[in-house]
Formats: structure tokens, C-alpha cells, sequence
């Protein structure tokens, strides 16, 4: 057994994972259950093998998640050992995220040295998407470790022509699709060119093995898929967010083509469309009010751009959910998890004091606040080659070390000479990491179909890796001295200028322009100036290397500051639950607004909604119906009844016709229902017929707030027309 040895390269290797470790786990209860719906669906999950097979959001496995199982039978697994929290269901992110830093350390340093892997895995553990993608229940970041993995798995293959550890390769890709589907094959251009153009192996036998473990990828992939389709419908919940109740028709549809922009969209918030809000069908805005949309009046309406038809829109007043204190933290809401935090005079909204952003139906706009982080839709984003570095939701998330990554990747094909045969370690990982890059580069870039910000954490490895063995690569060059040298503090400057670039989005913020001063201050003084120094140093030969090495070092330092000041936003200010992010936005509380996450939350009227409901289900299977997971993810957490989503995540799945919800309310399994929201097509039946038949429930009976009936107060996620009216469905067929 080898001993520990404590030299330079081990402190920093745990220096760096230890910073990983502060970033993903300090105070990371305030996330309370963050993506409430994923959370709802976890709970649902620990009640049965049932469930958890079949990914269930609720408890009686009516609607599935729309998602693959893995991610979030490992966060079952998880809340079964350290029973069921919002902590306990974030943390497999968070250390996949650790274990993930490690990984790309162990992946440069092979080919590239210590030094190389050190500054990729410091890259890695900074980035500000990844930091949030690891304190959130989403689980993207438990794909960027598989896929790490099968990297692992891959350049050893291609280095040694091995077929065995291609398949454990392509195997873990499809381990991967059974965490985020198609997004895990986000890696498959890189792994099928690095092995093609590996030199181990013939090119016969290299097809020939591609092919082979192709069908191992195929087959990993839709196992599990295959299997739920095989399974009688009657027999297993419905497959949320498909129009077929299908796992392969979801796998094309929802999360196939509409995430090429190919596919008839059905979804936004991170699932299905919700309802008739959908994009570009409606422009509203907030008015000063939080908790309403302010369309044609001041009273949450909405006039549609393609009618005449109004739709009242409200929204949860965010200040009911938490109370704010001096720290811009929530308080425990009554439940013991974090609420949202709130900062003084901002009641988690952006804008300049806290007023509301603003609703163009394409995404989430700060006037003033900031340049309009934080927005939802990435493919709803300006594309162009410009997209990732505009003024957006998208570039402060990801694009601080890109820069350096594609100076760093061309410094080391000029000093190299990435030319045939391509049958080293070296050259093989560094075709790995640009092809993994560049075409999700691209697809982020261009791409109209659905993504959120927040799925940016794709592109985090191959820049970190690409930036540590840039560096390196420069400064060897520029060790050497000649036209070449040259590359590095151009580099470094051209780095430095896309960080005042996006520092510069938020310095006309009231609440964040004197921090992003001090930052863009700090990025000139400590980076533009120790690059100028490098430069003369350059012309003069003799200088010391010493000297040299101190000021590259110092410029280094200066790229840091500020992508580790915007990671480290998470530890103190609440995230969206549903898309989190890292960033000044947090600070102005317009990053925390979000659907179906932990934001939208009405816990005293819902608390006494739930008393009245479950004093008077009687024998009903339902403790409640409602026309999506929105508004039965909240009910679900602090219960653990069954909840119906009618139309699951988005109000627009069609899983029961009249006939079929009469025949349940005739078995007297459903009793009370919540009208309204974001139904259509048989739910909007259904729903219409509950309020022709149904006795409407006195509001005063239900709801611990002073609204009224025709206030349309919303429980549990967004609003919508009528909105808030409970009806009891008893007696209706004399049951």
C-alpha cells in the first residue's frame, strides 16, 4: 500500500478539493427542497418499490416524472438513509461534484503533468454553473461525473486499442442517458472521433469496435425505457410530459427534438408546457407589486397578443412563503426547511430595490438590474456565435476561462504538432476535450430548442480541462521565448477583457455595481497589469523565471477572483429552485424567481388547506385533485398523500378522459378539487364539469389568507383564471 506523500502537489490537490467541498456543501440547507417538483417526486419515490421503479411524482403513481430514473433513485436512496430533506436529496449533487473535480484533475495530470491538472481541477471547482448544478436536486452535474468516467474509460481504450474499455466507456454513456437522456450523448462526438483517430488499432478494427460497443450504448441507454413501455399501462403510472404515456415517445419528443428546437414545444419550465403560457404567445410584465403580472391593468391580467381573450395571471406573493431578514436569508418556513431567501426591501424579485422583472414571453428580462441575468430559456436567447458572451442569461454562468481554453488548446497543437499518428495519451486527450467542446459550443450558441442556463454545466469540463493545459502549455512557450511567447499574455489579456465584459453587464445595478467595480477593478489591477509585465519581461531575456512565474501567477489569480466570488454567492443567498444559478443576481434576488422550485410556495394558506383537507377526505384515495404538479408538489412534500396531477408537470397531459375522472368520483377515490391552472384539451373538460357539478368549498374554510374568492389566490405554484376555488365533488353520485 502506497504511502501519502505530502509534498506540493497532494496540498494543493487538497487545497482545491477542500474549496470544492466549501463552495458545494456550506449552508447548503438554504436551498430548502429546492426543485420542488423533482423533491415531491423523491418522496413519492422512498414510499414504494412502485414508485421508485417508475420514477412516480406522487404517492399513488398516477403521473411519472418526466426525467430517466437514475438520478433520482440515487437521491431516494439517499433520503431513505438520511430520511427525507431537502439536504438529503441535494447531496449525491454536491459530492458528484467533488468526486467530479477530482476526476478532471486525474484526467490532465495523466497526459499533461501535475501543474496542468491542478489549474484544470481549480477551473472546475470555480465555475459558477457548476458550483449551483451541485448545491441543486437537479442532476446534471451526476452526468458531468458519469461522463468523466467513461473519459476515464475512453483515452485508455484509445491509447491501447482495447474493446473492453471502449464498452465501459459507451456503457457509461448509457448509464449517463439514464440520468438526463440525450444530454448524456452531448459527449458522443468526442468519444467516436477520439477512437477513430486513435493509431492503436487499425481503422477496420476500430469500426468494428465502435459498432460493437454502439450496441452496448443502445441497449444501456433504453433498457430501463423499454422495460416501462412493456409494462401495462393500467399497471404503471402515466409517463409525464409524453403524448403517448411512452418513455421512447418521451425520449424523441419532449426530451429529444424540442431540445433541437425540432419538436412542437410543449414545455418551458422544466417540463411540460404550462398550459396556454407558453413563450411567445404572451408579453407581461410585473408591476410594482410582486406576486402579480401587470398586463393591460393593474390587476394581473394579461391581454393575449393573438386575442381578445384575457387570462388572469397571478403569482404567489413571495413574501407569504418566508420572512426576509437583515442577511438576505430566509427563515424556516413551517415545515423546518429553509424558505426563500429575501433581502431587505427586496422580496425575491431583481430589478433595482427589489421591483419585478419583466415577462417579454421569451425570458426573464432586469431592466436596470444588472444586464438580464438569471432569464430561464437559453434557446430563446439572441443565437449567434456571440450568444454565450452577450448580455444574457447564459454567459456569467460558464464563460470566464473560455478564453484561455481555445488560446490554451491552439498554443499546444503549435508547440506539439497535433499530426498523425495520433498514438500518445497527449494528443488523443487534447482531440477528447476540443471535440467535446466545441459542438456543445456550438449547440448553446445556436440552438433554438429547450435549455435552460443552468444545463451550461456540460460545457464546464472540457474548458476547465482545456484552460489548465493551456496555461501550461503557454508558459513552456513562453519559457522558450520566439514569436510564440508571445501567446501567453495575450491570452491572459483577451481572458481578462471578457470579464469586464460581463462585470460590465452588472455595474450599472444599484445593488451589485459596487461589488462588480471592485471585481473589474481587481481584474485590471492584478491581471492586465502583471500581463503587461510579462510582456516587457519578454523583451528583455535575461529577466528571472522566477519573477516571471510570480506575475503569471498573479494574473491567474486575477481570472479567479471573480467567477470564485460569483460561485461563492451560493453559499449565502437562496437559489431559484427550479433554475438555479450562481452570481451577482443572487445578491439583487433576481436569479431566485422560478416555477415549480422553491419560490413559489403559499405555506399558511396550503398548511390550512391541507388540515381541511385531510379532516374531511373521508375514505378517498385523493386528497386532492389539481391540474398539475405545481400546484400538488408542495402538498405532496409536507404530506406524503396522494395528490393527482391531472394534467402532470404542465397542466397539458392528457391522462384521463371525463368519462374516466367521473368513474373515480363515482369509486368515491376522488373527492375535492382545485379548478383552474394550467389545464387544457380533457383537463380543461374535466375541470369545466367539476364546477358545473361540484359544491364550491367557502373560502373562509380553507385558506389562511384574507383573499377572497374572486382574488384567485393560487396554492402551491403559479396562477391562472379562477384560481383558488375549491370544490367537493361528494354526493354527486350519491357516494
Amino acid at each position: 500500500m502506497k504511502k501519502l506523500k505530502l509534498n506540493k502537489e497532494s496540498i494543493g490537490l487538497f487545497l482545491i478539493l477542500l474549496l470544492s467541498v466549501i463552495l458545494n456543501f456550506t449552508n447548503l440547507s438554504i436551498e430548502g427542497y429546492a426543485n420542488q417538483y423533482y423533491a415531491a417526486g423523491v418522496k413519492s419515490m422512498t414510499m414504494s418499490l412502485k414508485n421508485f421503479f417508475f420514477v412516480s411524482f406522487d404517492p399513488a403513481g398516477f403521473v411519472s416524472i418526466d426525467k430517466p430514473p437514475l438520478g433520482f433513485w440515487i437521491q431516494a436512496i439517499f433520503a431513505k438513509i438520511f430520511g427525507f430533506s431537502g439536504w438529503s436529496i441535494i447531496l449525491p449533487q454536491a459530492i458528484a461534484g467533488v468526486i467530479s473535480v477530482a476526476l478532471i484533475y486525474i484526467l490532465v495530470k495523466r497526459y499533461f503533468g501535475k501543474t496542468a491538472g491542478l489549474i484544470s481541477a481549480l477551473a472546475l471547482a470555480v465555475t459558477p454553473v457548476f458550483v449551483a448544478d451541485s448545491r441543486n436536486n437537479t442532476i446534471d452535474n451526476l452526468l458531468v461525473m458519469t461522463l468523466l468516467f467513461a473519459c476515464l474509460a475512453l483515452l485508455k481504450a484509445a491509447e491501447k486499442g482495447k474493446l473492453k474499455y471502449l464498452i465501459l466507456s459507451l456503457g457509461l454513456v448509457g448509464v449517463g442517458f439514464n440520468i438526463k437522456m440525450l444530454q448524456a450523448y452531448m459527449v458522443i462526438p468526442a468519444i467516436y472521433i477520439t477512437y477513430l483517430l486513435a493509431s492503436s488499432v487499425p481503422v477496420k478494427k476500430r469500426i468494428g469496435h465502435l459498432a460493437l460497443a454502439t450496441v452496448v450504448l443502445l441497449v444501456v441507454s433504453l433498457s430501463w425505457a423499454v422495460i416501462v413501455d412493456m409494462v401495462p399501462q393500467s399497471s404503471r403510472p402515466y409517463v409525464g410530459s409524453s403524448t403517448n404515456n411512452s418513455e421512447l415517445e418521451l425520449i424523441i419528443g419532449h426530451n429529444g427534438l424540442e431540445r433541437l428546437g425540432l419538436g412542437n414545444e410543449r414545455s418551458g419550465f422544466g417540463g411540460g408546457r404550462i398550459g396556454n403560457f407558453n413563450g411567445g404567445e404572451f408579453k407581461r410584465n410585473f408591476n410594482e407589486q410582486p406576486g402579480n403580472f401587470d398586463g393591460q391593468t393593474q390587476q394581473g391580467s394579461v391581454q393575449s397578443q393573438n386575442s381578445n381573450e384575457q387570462s388572469q395571471i397571478n403569482v404567489v406573493d413571495a413574501t407569504s412563503s418566508a420572512t426576509a431578514n437583515t442577511n438576505g436569508q430566509g427563515t424556516q418556513s413551517g415545515d423546518g426547511q429553509q424558505a426563500p431567501g429575501q433581502g431587505p426591501g427586496n422580496p425575491g424579485f431583481g430589478g433595482p430595490n427589489g421591483t419585478p422583472p419583466n415577462f417579454d414571453g421569451r425570458n426573464f428580462e432586469r431592466p436596470n438590474s444588472g444586464g438580464g441575468m438569471g432569464g430561464t430559456f437559453g434557446g430563446r436567447e439572441k443565437a449567434s456565435i456571440l450568444r454565450l458572451f452577450s448580455n444574457n442569461s447564459l454567459s456569467d454562468q460558464i464563460i470566464w476561462f473560455f478564453p484561455l481554453a481555445i488560446f490554451g488548446f491552439i498554443a499546444e497543437i503549435l508547440r506539439k504538432k497535433l499530426k498523425r499518428p495520433f498514438d500518445d495519451g497527449r494528443k488523443l486527450s487534447l482531440i477528447l476535450w476540443i471535440s467535446w467542446l466545441i459542438p456543445v459550443f456550438i449547440y448553446f450558441s445556436f440552438t433554438t430548442g429547450l435549455f435552460h442556463p443552468y444545463y451550461l454545466t456540460m460545457m464546464a469540463p472540457p474548458i476547465a480541462a482545456l484552460t489548465g493545459i493551456g496555461v501550461v502549455s503557454m508558459w513552456n512557450m513562453y519559457k522558450e521565448g520566439g514569436i510564440k511567447s508571445w501567446i501567453l499574455p495575450v491570452a491572459l489579456i483577451a481572458d481578462g477583457l471578457i470579464e469586464l465584459l460581463i462585470l460590465s453587464y452588472y455595474s450599472a445595478s444599484n445593488n451589485t455595481s459596487t461589488i462588480a467595480k471592485y471585481l473589474m477593478i481587481s481584474v485590471s489591477v492584478l491581471c492586465f497589469i502583471s500581463s503587461a509585465v510579462l510582456i516587457v519581461l519578454n523583451i528583455f531575456k535575461n529577466s528571472s523565471l522566477k519573477v516571471k512565474k510570480a506575475f503569471l501567477s498573479i494574473a491567474m489569480i486575477g481570472l479567479l477572483i471573480t467567477p470564485t466570488v460569483w460561485s461563492a454567492t451560493t453559499m449565502f443567498y437562496t437559489m431559484s429552485g427550479t433554475f438555479p444559478s450562481a452570481g451577482l443576481g443572487l445578491i439583487s434576488g433576481r436569479d431566485r424567481m422560478g416555477f415549480g422550485g422553491n419560490d413559489n410556495v403559499n405555506s399558511t394558506t396550503n398548511s390550512k388547506l391541507i388540515s381541511f383537507l385531510k379532516k374531511n377526505k373521508g375514505n378517498a384515495k385523493y386528497l386532492l385533485v389539481v391540474s398539475s404538479s405545481q400546484s400538488a408538489q408542495d402538498i405532496i412534500i409536507k404530506t406524503g398523500e396522494p395528490v393527482m396531477a391531472l394534467g402532470g408537470f404542465s397542466g397539458s397531459d392528457n391522462i384521463l378522459t371525463l368519462a374516466q375522472f367521473k368513474e373515480l368520483v363515482k369509486k368515491g377515490e376522488v373527492r375535492y378539487v382545485m379548478t383552474g391552472g394550467m389545464g387544457m384539451g380533457s383537463n380543461s373538460e374535466i375541470m369545466n364539469w367539476v364546477r358545473e357539478n361540484g359544491k364550491l368549498v367557502p373560502t373562509s374554510q380553507w385558506s389562511g389568507t384574507n383573499t377572497t374568492q374572486s382574488d384567485n389566490s393560487f396554492i402551491g405554484g403559479f396562477g391562472g383564471r379562477d384560481f383558488g376555488e375549491l370544490y367537493d365533488l361528494k354526493g354527486v353520485y350519491g357516494n
